[in-house]
C-alpha cells in the first residue's frame, strides 16, 4: 500500500466560502482565483465547488485551458498578463481577458493580429510595487490601450498591500493600511471610464466600501483568514477547504532528557510517550514548524515536537 497520508478536498467548504465571499461582495461581480492549481488544491477538484463565481482569475495558460476543458465558457482573466506575443493567440482562442501590466505587454498587443478584440484589465501599482503602472504613467498607458483596435473594454484595477491591517502614515498617525492607496488610484483615475477591481480578500471582508465592480478573493475561498493579526477564519464565517491527514506509524517511549529529531532541538523533561507520523516537508509540511503546533490525534488535540523531518515528524501522546 501507499504511505498513509491523503490531502481531502471538502468541496463543500469551498462552496460555503464562496457564498460568504458573494454576501461580502454585495452587488460586486466575484473573481474566484485560483492561480497555482487552486491553491494546491487542484482545479479540476475545486471548478465544481466555485463555479457559481462570476469569473475565474489564474496565472497559467494551461490552467485557462483546463477550466475550458472542464465546461466554463465564462469571463477568464491572466492575472499577470501575457509573458510572450505568441500567448496572444491563445487568449483569442479560448476569450481570456488579461490584465497589462508593463509596456512590453501594450507592445505585444499592438503587433497582434486578431479578428476580435481583446477584453484587458489596466493595473496601476499604487504602492505594491510589484506590477503596474505608476500614478503617473497610467493615463497614458490607458490613453496607449484605448487606441489600439486590438482592444475592446479597458477595466482599471490595482492590489492593495496593506488591506489585512494599518499602516504608518506620512503624519506619524496609523490609519487603515487600504486608505493611502484606494486614494492614490481614485486621484488617478477618476475620469477614466471602464469597471474597476480593487478588491483582494483582505479588502473585501474588511473594508466593503471598496467593492467596486470586480472583487477578487482568493486566500478566503480556500478557508484561510487574510489578516491573521486581527481575525481567526472562523471571525469571518471561514471554513477550511483542505485537511490532512495521516497515520501514526511508531511509538516511542521517552526518558527525561532524550531528545526528538533533528538537532536534538526537543528535550523530555519528564517520561513521554510519543507516536512518530507518516508526514513531512516532502508532503507539504512545513520544515520550519515549531514545536507546540497543534494536530489532532484521533479527534483529541496534542502538539508536536522536534524539527519536521522529510518524512516524518513526532506528536507528543504522554496525555492521550
Amino acid at each position: 500500500m501507499p504511505r498513509p497520508i491523503q490531502a481531502l478536498i471538502h468541496r463543500q467548504h469551498l462552496t460555503h466560502n464562496l457564498q460568504r465571499v458573494r454576501a461580502a461582495a454585495g452587488d460586486a461581480k466575484v473573481w474566484a482565483t485560483i492561480k497555482a492549481d487552486a491553491y494546491g488544491h487542484g482545479i479540476a477538484h475545486a471548478f465544481e465547488a466555485l463555479r457559481a463565481a462570476d469569473g475565474f482569475a489564474l496565472l497559467e495558460l494551461h490552467e485557462a485551458q483546463t477550466l475550458r476543458d472542464l465546461g466554463w465558457r465564462g469571463p477568464i482573466l491572466l492575472i499577470e498578463g501575457v509573458f510572450e506575443p505568441r500567448d496572444l493567440e491563445l487568449c483569442s482562442r479560448l476569450k481570456l481577458w488579461h490584465v497589462i501590466h508593463c509596456t512590453e505587454q501594450i507592445d505585444m498587443l499592438a503587433a497582434h493580429k486578431t479578428h476580435e478584440p481583446h477584453r484587458v484589465f489596466l493595473k496601476m501599482n499604487s504602492g505594491m510595487n510589484r506590477l503596474g503602472f505608476t500614478p503617473a504613467a497610467f493615463r497614458s498607458a490607458y490613453a496607449r490601450l484605448a487606441a489600439l483596435p486590438q482592444v475592446d473594454e479597458i477595466s482599471l484595477m490595482t492590489h492593495l498591500s496593506d488591506a489585512d491591517g494599518q499602516r504608518l502614515g506620512a503624519d506619524g498617525q496609523m490609519h487603515e493600511g487600504a486608505d493611502y492607496q484606494v486614494h492614490t488610484f481614485l486621484q488617478a483615475t477618476h475620469d477614466l471610464s471602464g469597471e474597476v477591481s480593487l478588491a483582494n480578500s483582505a479588502a473585501l471582508l474588511r473594508h466593503p466600501k471598496l467593492r467596486a465592480d470586480w472583487v477578487r478573493a482568493g486566500i478566503a475561498l480556500y478557508g484561510s483568514t487574510p489578516d491573521a493579526a486581527s481575525h481567526s477564519a472562523a471571525d469571518w464565517g471561514l471554513l477550511p477547504a483542505m485537511s490532512l491527514h495521516s497515520r501514526i506509524i511508531a511509538v516511542q517511549n521517552l526518558q527525561a532528557g532524550d531528545t526528538v529529531g533533528y538537532g536534538s532541538i526537543f528535550a523530555a523533561d519528564r517520561a513521554m510517550r510519543i507516536g512518530i507520523v507518516a508526514c513531512g516537508y516532502a508532503d507539504g509540511y512545513p520544515r520550519t514548524t515549531p514545536t507546540g503546533t497543534p494536530i489532532l490525534v484521533d479527534g483529541q488535540a496534542s502538539r508536536t515536537l522536534g524539527r519536521v523531518s522529510m518524512d516524518m515528524l513526532a506528536v507528543d501522546l504522554s496525555e492521550l
